[in-house]
């Protein structure tokens, strides 16, 4: 929101939410029964073309947003390199208004005028050349000088300013005014347009093609990332005036009152606007400088829909806690494509990169989905491209590398310690995060409690609990004699004692991990406190019990670039085995935690606190 908003600064559907696209909805379902009884023949290719051009530009802009989200997470070319956050994302999760309202104007304009003037054909070169002049003449002049009148402290403070709240720019920061500022945008491009329309040439592909090219430079002018090489100058120099750059407009978002121009920056030139500094930014960012990570967190997606939900995913998706949700199921054809796309590509790729006072770190995805991980064939390349991933973050410099998710299993890898057997003399410290996980469980059982129950798969971290239970005195209850002859062989004997086998017991704290059936939720006594130490959270039938998040805490809030969920956890709150990593790295430890070590609970825990980390309220 502007810091004064003006006169229609909200959209006019703003209180529809997700059902805003309802607004076209009898338009297109007119337009659709003219089609079904006219015949596709008798109709204007224009009409037919509409939904599919705004479902392009749809498409358009979150190819942009993915690819800007990919280069800026583990890119050279990164233009600004402070930090983004939910606010901006927030702010921004309406950049698809504008697509609405470029499809009521057509709607509109179909409306008003004539048939003879809609009855376009697929191609007219003479308005393909039309719209190009124009747009190269008095839209580029007229958007130069109503940019310039919008950063008069009236009008900026009202309309404009909303847009400049977003420093760190993303691709759809460039569509982020209010409404008022984008219907004056659209009267301008409406021109060249309205120009064809008028003098019977304008066609569907050269309307398409406007839009198209519109929408490319803006998301390029915006992605925080230098792409254009300077070959292009070089063979056509006169270009400098007639194209800008990603960092050419970067400037104008962090000086604010140099560079003007849309698309051309003549005019900055003509009218002494250019920011000084406009050339050397160029060649820095085009030569960029590599970022070295002090900590990399591996981790891999889990569901398939769950591709989406990452940073370089959808953008709003990503901001949020996982969830499966509706609309994903139309988006099947795309889902498969991604997971096949992901299977065949054999290394692994950057999505994240934050910062926390001087400790550099980034998110490393494998390429393999939590369902692959449970396939026995599949054990081998996993392994593989976890050691290959180890081994590169190794060539690179970087300190620790943590293993989230799945990458840390006993069966896959030995909890890590297959790595560091292979390959005895890394320098990298490899961290499993089992020590900071059995704290966070430690640390969220109810004071006061005598007796727990842990049911699960009995992974490295609940052995570990068990063992500091027993120690604190407290009754360790397995309802499974399997699980329990097991853990009673990895305790020391004098702790045998407080180990129960009780298949009728009922505490009111389980401690669950994967295994949990429905049929074992049933004989939880009302107000059971589920505790998971699991890495996925535990699916859970009762409503009338608590059930605990996965072990998480609260990131500090000077922890940079945070603007995307960890899987299914809050805003701002990162998992366990990832601080864990984060810690070793602060904390400089010249030692491996992974296969059967783990470090000092205690010792971790109090790391942990001290650097900012804190516990979540738990229901």
């Amino acid at each position: 929101m502007a810091s004064k908003p003006g006169l229609f600064t909200e959209w006019p559907w703003k209180k529809l939410g997700n059902f805003k696209y309802f607004v076209l909805a009898p338009w297109v379902v007119h337009s659709a029964h003219k089609v079904m009884v006219e015949g596709v023949t008798k109709r204007d290719l224009m009409e037919l073309a509409v939904v599919p051009i705004l479902l392009m530009r749809l498409v358009h802009h979150l190819i942009w947003i993915s690819l800007s989200r990919f280069q800026t997470a583990g890119g050279k070319h990164r233009i600004v390199s402070k930090s983004l956050e939910f606010e901006q994302v927030d702010r921004e999760s309406n950049w698809d208004d504008q697509i609405i309202l470029n499809g009521l104007f057509f709607y509109g304009f179909k409306m008003i005028l004539s048939q003879n003037m809609l009855n376009m054909p697929l191609w007219n070169s003479h308005g393909a050349v039309i719209i190009a002049l124009l747009h190269a003449g008095p839209v580029e002049f007229l958007y130069y000088w109503l940019h310039r009148a919008l950063h008069h402290h009236y009008l900026y403070s009202r309309y404009h300013s909303h847009h400049h709240a977003s420093i760190v720019t993303e691709p759809i920061t460039a569509v982020i005014h209010p409404f008022a500022e984008e219907v004056s945008y659209f009267i301008l491009f409406a021109i060249p347009i309205l120009a064809a329309v008028f003098t019977m040439t304008a066609s569907v592909l050269g309307l398409a093609g406007y839009l198209f090219y519109i929408d490319l430079m803006n998301n390029m002018g915006h992605c925080n990332f230098e792409l254009v090489p300077k070959w292009l100058f070089d063979i056509f120099p006169p270009l400098k005036y007639l194209m800008y750059t990603p960092s050419f407009h970067s400037l104008h978002h962090t000086q604010f009152r140099t560079n003007y121009s849309l698309f051309m920056p003549i005019y900055d030139y003509l009218y002494c606007t250019v920011d000084k500094s406009t050339d050397s930014l160029y060649e820095t960012t085009l030569r960029g400088e590599e970022e070295i990570p002090d900590v990399v967190h591996l981790t891999h997606p889990t569901t398939l829909q769950s591709i989406y939900h990452l940073r370089i995913g959808f953008a709003s998706l990503a901001s949020r806690p996982y969830s499966s949700r509706w609309y994903m199921w139309m988006m099947w054809p795309a889902t498969i494509g991604s997971a096949l796309l992901t299977w065949l590509y054999g290394n692994t790729f950057t999505v994240e990169r934050n910062k926390l006072m001087k400790l550099k770190m980034q998110t490393w995805v494998i390429p393999r989905f939590s369902l692959q991980y449970v396939l026995s064939w599949e054990k081998e390349a996993i392994n593989g491209l976890i050691e290959k991933a180890i081994l590169d973050a190794e060539e690179r410099g970087v300190k620790v590398i943590s293993l989230g998710l799945l990458n840390q299993g006993e069966e896959l890898n030995r909890n890590g310690g297959l790595y560091v057997m292979k390959h005895p003399k890394l320098r990298i410290k490899i961290v499993d995060g089992s020590d900071l996980a059995v704290a966070v469980v430690l640390h969220s059982i109810p004071k006061g409690t005598k007796q727990v129950l842990i049911r699960g798969k009995l992974t490295k971290s609940a052995c570990a609990v068990a063992h500091a239970l027993c120690q604190k005195g407290i009754q360790v209850v397995l309802i499974n004699k399997d699980e329990y002859e097991q853990l009673k062989l990895r305790l020391p004997s004098d702790l045998g004692s407080l180990l129960v086998f009780n298949h009728t017991c009922k505490p009111q704290v389980w401690l669950v991990g994967d295994g949990l059936s429905e049929q074992e939720q049933k004989r939880a006594p009302k107000n059971t406190q589920f505790i998971p130490f699991s890495q996925l959270p535990p699916k859970i039938a009762r409503n009338d019990c608590a059930c605990y998040s996965t072990p998480a805490m609260m990131v500090p809030k000077i922890l940079e670039n945070m603007h995307s969920c960890e899987n299914w956890l809050p805003r701002r709150v990162m998992s366990a085995w990832r601080i864990a990593g984060i810690i070793h790295g602060l904390e400089g430890w010249d030692s491996h935690e992974c296969g059967e070590s783990i470090m000092n609970v205690d010792k971790v825990w109090r790391a942990a606190l001290r650097h900012g980390f804190t516990p979540l309220d738990q229901p």
